[in-house]
């Protein structure tokens, strides 16, 4: 009886075919004030069995289908139980799950006709549910259109029965097919990406009216939620902490702290490859400020001679990852009744680690934080961040009572200068490092957006008088193996270079370059170069994600 009376929380239910921003489509659902969960397509009956069932905590209020980088018409690609489709709940896809949905009820997907990548213009069509009176234009005869962003090469060239053309664009015929009665909707384009000007209000049409959710996802629930599941998990048992000093690791700290108090102890691993003083913020900050107990272990020797001769990226991660786990399983046997180990893996980190809930999404790069446990540590894993995004973590953090300047620091990886060195990594190379991006990161914080940046196209006007640190999402500074002559006085040199990378993004899946102002970036290269020795030029990195990612590596 109490279960049956119990407040669940609504859900929106994202089948995973391996788009590569499936996890888009979770965080606007997310910005709209509903709980999004995604789960991969060979699982999807066991998800939506359990969400149905009086055992779940949470109540199935439609299913959202992702794109995908298969053919409908291979063999080998994902597929649907179209029992899905007779459910009764409301069902929306997204380029191949458009696709896929047509196929299971009849419909006919074909790979011919002309490709599309990039923009495109929609004309709605047929006055659908989903589209009534969402346009960004008008044409002559007065249908709505719509600028969105298209990534197919398939297309559905008949619909299935009692379904209606939804929008078309001159190449696509069938750019959306709808059944109102059933709460059926299929779109070709992506309205996860900001490049469909209207897809968050269509992501909040399915979402709020044809689903009918209340928007009460909010980080004051989660707290709720997440301080009673983890003392429900843990009981009274301990729990270590691998502490980095940055955002995320900081929040989890936090959170466990309210959850379970003194049962918390964190491990500082000091590996010689963090931002210049680091550690005394870590100290300072962390454990004197919040009053979490924090243990240090200074092992940056250990970890240079470990990465001695490594060149390759994913190499050092794992050798950062093993010596890791190493020095923390030392520092865990001195800290009794442990049984948890907690970590402040997010989504991002899962998503480019290809996690087991996208099997056909590509690897980019591994994260030391994620996919469990060596069998060594005998810890059973607490990932109580797992599920949010970055601007959901700082949310968290503020709502905690966190200080601005320790949420709003910028991304640190892991490894830390270790995948910003490239090449073997030296210590005149880390020393030299640390130096060049703690310059550049006090230039933009004490640079202030102006009015004539707001003229010259480089902010908006709602960010003048806002530090350019602030205008950035992340900024540092990558070491170059590379020489070049250079002139100093009257001498010749033949010195470093490094690069100045700075990028704006809201959800870290893409990005774009800043544009910092010249002036500044001038300023931060002759204070580099005539502070820290070693370095005579300076280079600016103008690529965007893609094709490029954030990090250098």
């Amino acid at each position: 009886m109490i279960k049956a009376l119990r407040k669940l929380r609504q859900l929106i239910l994202i089948i995973d075919f391996g788009s590569q921003v499936t996890q888009l489509i979770a965080r606007r659902v997310r910005e709209i004030g509903v709980y999004a969960e995604i789960h991969p397509f060979d699982k999807q009956n066991q998800a939506i069995n359990f969400y149905s069932s009086l055992n779940s905590d949470k109540k199935l209020i439609g299913v959202i289908l992702s794109g995908g980088p298969m053919s409908v018409s291979d063999l080998s690609s994902p597929s649907m139980d179209s029992n899905l489709f007779y459910s009764n709940i409301p069902i929306l896809g997204i380029c191949y799950g458009m696709q896929v949905m047509a196929k299971a009820l009849g419909g006919k997907v074909e790979s011919k006709g002309m490709r599309e990548f990039g923009h495109a213009t929609v004309r709605a069509r047929g006055h659908s549910l989903l589209l009534e009176q969402i346009f960004d234009n008008v044409n002559e005869e007065g249908h709505g259109l719509l600028d969105v962003w298209m990534s197919h090469g398939d297309r559905v060239t008949e619909i299935p029965v009692d379904f209606k053309v939804m929008c078309s664009t001159e190449n696509c015929p069938i750019a959306g097919i709808a059944n109102d009665e059933k709460r059926l909707y299929g779109v070709q384009f992506h309205p996860e990406v900001t490049h469909t000007k209207q897809g968050l209000q269509i992501i909040k049409r399915f979402v709020h009216e044809i689903c009918n959710a209340t928007p009460n996802w909010t980080m004051t629930n989660y707290i709720e939620e997440a301080v009673k599941n983890i003392k429900q998990k843990v009981g009274s048992d301990g729990v270590l902490l691998g502490l980095s000093g940055g955002v995320d690791s900081s929040v989890a700290a936090t959170l466990l702290q309210k959850a379970i108090g003194k049962q918390l102890t964190c491990i500082f691993v000091d590996h010689g490859m963090l931002r210049k003083n680091e550690s005394k913020i870590v100290t300072d900050v962390i454990a004197k400020k919040l009053g979490i107990n924090i243990h240090i272990a200074n092992a940056s020797e250990e970890f240079l001679k470990g990465l001695k001769g490594i060149s390759d990226p994913e190499d050092k991660r794992k050798i950062i990852g093993k010596l890791f786990v190493d020095v923390f399983q030392r520092e865990a046997k001195k800290i009794k009744n442990v049984k948890w180990l907690a970590q402040g893996t997010i989504y991002p980190d899962v998503i480019e680690s290809a996690d087991s809930t996208s099997k056909n999404t590509a690897k980019i790069k591994s994260h030391h934080n994620v996919g469990g446990l060596p069998d060594t540590l005998n810890l059973k894993l607490l990932e109580p961040l797992r599920e949010l995004f970055k601007d959901e973590v700082r949310k968290l953090g503020i709502s905690l009572g966190l200080g601005a300047d320790l949420i709003n620091r910028h991304p640190f990886p892991g490894p830390g200068l270790a995948v910003r060195i490239l090449g073997a990594i030296e210590k005149e190379y880390i020393e030299i490092l640390q130096k060049a991006d703690h310059i550049f990161i006090n230039k933009l914080k004490n640079s202030i957006a102006s009015e004539g940046d707001y003229k010259n196209g480089l902010c908006e006007i709602n960010e003048i008088g806002k530090t350019w640190y602030e205008l950035s999402s992340q900024s540092f500074v990558v070491f170059l193996p590379v020489k070049s002559v250079g002139v100093m006085g009257d001498g010749r040199t033949y010195e470093w270079t490094v690069v100045l990378r700075s990028v704006k993004t809201s959800d870290f899946m893409t990005a774009s370059w800043s544009r910092l102002p010249y002036d500044l970036i001038q300023e931060v290269s002759n204070s580099i170069i005539n502070e820290v020795p070693g370095i005579n030029r300076v280079a600016y990195d103008v690529s965007s994600k893609p094709p490029a990612t954030i990090e250098w590596e």
